[in-house]
């Protein structure tokens, strides 16, 4: 199945597919909020020029974009976690399958291996961490399944529809994965 997925730069012609995932109530449950649908004038906001050290890319299986997927150095730049270990390279994740027709097919279990892979071989990361909501339970599955492994309880740490929610830091341990 990894051969069959393609990661790719986020191009100015992917904005489209962003406002079309990113305004799906299925997507935004997870994903930024279903009171937050987002726009072309939040997309190219929040996706492009940006001056970051996020890796901002768009998913592909079998020639069709499926998803979205970032990853990026842990700084206080890009993240609010940070790295307790300065000797240690720390990457973060953040993806989700936008075309929901590919959900529980295997393709983002797929997908985590491969940038697992992609950090590890080309970053050299020591770690690869995420914070996925308490409550998502489908991608706290796909994760483990990966070989990441919950740390900690990050209480009230996303701001999602509303509500303060609690998340899961989770992380990939190269030196013990």
């Amino acid at each position: 199945m990894k051969g069959r997925l393609r990661v790719r730069k986020l191009m100015e012609e992917d904005k489209s597919v962003l406002v079309d995932w990113l305004s799906n109530p299925a997507i935004l449950e997870f994903y930024e909020g279903r009171d937050n649908p987002f726009n072309l004038e939040k997309v190219n906001k929040k996706f492009y020029n940006r001056k970051d050290k996020v890796n901002r890319c768009i998913v592909e299986y079998e020639g069709v974009r499926i998803g979205y997927i970032q990853f990026y150095p842990i700084n206080h730049h890009t993240s609010n976690i940070t790295n307790d270990s300065n000797a240690d390279v720390v990457f973060g994740m953040d993806q989700f399958i936008g075309e929901t027709m590919y959900w529980n097919k295997g393709i983002g279990t797929a997908l985590i291996q491969k940038m697992v892979d992609y950090l590890i071989d080309k970053k050299n990361v020591d770690r690869i961490i995420m914070d996925p909501q308490t409550t998502n339970k489908r991608a706290l599955t796909c994760y483990e399944k990966c070989g990441f492994k919950k740390v900690r309880i990050l209480p009230g740490h996303e701001l999602h529809e509303g509500k303060y929610r609690d998340c899961w830091l989770i992380e990939y341990d190269t030196r013990n994965g």
